[in-house]
């Protein structure tokens, strides 16, 4: 998949992840069609439009911002979270309570 289709398989799956929810960088690579590309949805949201994803609604597969602690990246993404009432202890955000399960309203994880 070339990358620009990469990127706007990303942005897509992003898109669509709930208030409140939260998925890994793994999770939404398998549903854009790209296992195992972890790292690529890192980079496709680094990449992505300013303003126009909730990129901070993806978090590593251990339920961690993935951002440097204290970073004003890391700041942002745990201020937003809260502020959709996402509970963000130590960086960490409990998957079984806040994780999203695509094409359902269930807060957990595939």
């Amino acid at each position: 998949m070339p990358a620009n289709a990469a990127y706007e398989a990303i942005w897509k799956i992003v898109g669509t992840i709930p208030r409140g929810r939260v998925a890994s960088y793994g999770q939404v690579a398998r549903l854009a069609g790209l296992p195992g590309r972890a790292r690529l949805v890192g980079t496709a949201l680094g990449e992505a439009p300013a303003g126009q994803l909730p990129w901070y609604r993806v978090i590593n597969a251990q339920g961690r911002i993935a951002l440097p602690p204290n970073s004003p990246g890391f700041r942002e993404q745990r201020r937003r979270l809260r502020e959709e009432g996402v509970m963000v202890v130590q960086g960490r955000v409990d998957l079984r309570k806040y994780g999203w399960k695509a094409g359902s309203d269930s807060p957990l994880l595939d």
